[in-house]
């Protein structure tokens, strides 16, 4: 099959074609042109804010012990504002026109995972987690976007950091509770260094202890400041003395020990190759090729992080662009791509319901490691066969005339496009013909 730098640009590196982008596209300024902070900003919408959830979270706390009538009524909107939430997100990747960009804001936010299906003020802040601690760093510093998600309640309370308290602190010499090291773990081995990133079991220790004290402001197990907040330094659990990290020693500091742990840890040499294999793996091949994982973090290195840099190394890649390796849709790219190939504007509560049944729900892993995104994890008959029925779906809201072979044209890299097109016009209707076409085994390939 003969690649098509075009549909490489708009498949591989973003979330579908257009029936009417291919012949408007030069494919690597095209994709260049998306490398910008304006590219990843998501409108609002009267979604509400981190501030703004805390604070509602407290005022309904602050008289003490809720009835269950008002847990009720919590968890209802909790579940209503969770739907706005992913729709609006959903909206956004099927209607925008940098879709390279939006595709490295899902990659992130999948990175630095956190689920919905848990704690009650994670549900909440989900949608807000991703667009604060994640959008706004993109095209920034990794630095920053580490620093932004670890201070954030969204994976605070995900990994469990608002229960960890200092053995020697204040509190831990008068608590039964202890340190937690969840997040330290999850920090070192899924956020920078990676599994085999040179760290030690006293080292996820020693960064646990370093990282005591950050918590939730106002509102979460009790331990109340003076003001709900994202986020809150509390003196009194954190532990006193010095810490050694990675061979490196650390003067008692307070929160700024924390802020220094992350600044080591993203300043890592494993850190930068952890990265780079990430994000061929996820862009170029389930397989990725040494050689283009070196030269992306070689960018990462020599830039300290510099995300935007790395971004443009990406469709540097010509293996992206000219190799044989393909990437296997996940459901949510695939969704997204049907929907964009029917030029469709926007998604409705049913492909949230799809994303359900297909077991990639927005912000709901299943684990901190987030979703899988290589042929392995998302081939079964099983999922394949929701994948058919959600074709029969989408072809059945097309209210407008189509040509079926522009679609497959103009959207998709087609190993036999003769035999298709024969199978195509032995269809009776339109409807058959588009979820023959969403369904096939080209369309779940980029």
């Amino acid at each position: 099959m003969q690649t098509d730098p075009r549909l490489r640009a708009l498949n591989r590196f973003g979330l579908g074609a257009r029936p009417d982008e291919l012949s408007r596209i030069e494919p690597r300024s095209w994709l260049r042109a998306q490398v910008q902070s304006a590219a990843v900003m998501q409108p609002a919408e009267n979604l509400p804010s981190t501030q703004t959830i805390v604070e509602q979270m407290a005022a309904a706390r602050q008289n003490g012990a809720m009835t269950q009538e008002m847990r009720r009524t919590m968890r209802k909107q909790g579940r209503k504002q969770m739907g706005d939430e992913m729709l609006a997100s959903l909206n956004l990747a099927v209607s925008t026109n940098a879709p390279f960009a939006e595709r490295l804001v899902r990659f992130w936010s999948n990175h630095f995972a956190i689920s919905a299906q848990g704690e009650q003020l994670v549900t909440y802040v989900a949608g807000a987690y991703e667009r604060e601690a994640i959008r706004p760093h993109v095209f920034g510093r990794f630095e920053d976007m580490v620093l932004a998600t670890a201070m954030h309640p969204a994976m605070l309370i995900y990994l469990d950091q608002t229960r960890s308290i200092g053995p020697k602190s204040r509190a831990g010499r008068r608590s039964e509770r202890g340190l937690n090291e969840n997040y330290a773990r999850e920090l070192m081995e899924l956020h920078t260094l990676g599994v085999d990133g040179g760290y030690t079991q006293d080292d996820v220790r020693q960064l646990a202890l370093m990282l005591t004290g950050w918590t939730v402001g106002g509102v979460f197990r009790g331990r109340n400041t003076s003001e709900p907040k994202p986020f809150a330094f509390m003196d009194q659990l954190h532990e006193p003395g010095v810490k050694v990290l990675l061979n490196r020693r650390f003067a008692e500091a307070g929160v700024e020990e924390g802020r220094q742990a992350i600044s080591l840890l993203c300043q890592h040499p494993s850190t930068a190759r952890f990265i780079a294999t990430k994000l061929v793996r996820h862009f170029v091949a389930d397989r990725p090729h040494p050689l283009d994982v070196d030269y992306v973090a070689g960018v990462f290195q020599n830039t300290g992080g510099d995300l935007r840099a790395v971004s443009l190394a990406l469709i540097d890649l010509d293996s992206a662009f000219y190799g044989t390796e393909r990437k296997f849709r996940p459901p949510q790219e695939f969704v997204i791509a049907s929907a964009r190939a029917l030029g469709l504007k926007q998604a409705n509560r049913t492909a949230l319901q799809a994303l359900q049944s297909m077991r990639q729900a927005l912000w709901s892993p299943p684990s901190p490691a987030g979703y899988g995104d290589t042929v392995v994890d998302w081939a079964d008959p099983d999922s394949l066969l929701r994948r058919a029925e959600f074709a029969k779906v989408m072809a059945k809201r097309m209210r407008r005339t189509i040509d079926p072979g522009a679609v497959l044209a103009e959207t998709m890299e087609v190993s036999n496009p003769t035999a298709l097109l024969r199978l195509l016009e032995q269809q009776p209707t339109q409807q058959t013909q588009l979820a023959l076409l969403i369904a096939s085994p080209d369309f779940q390939w980029r």
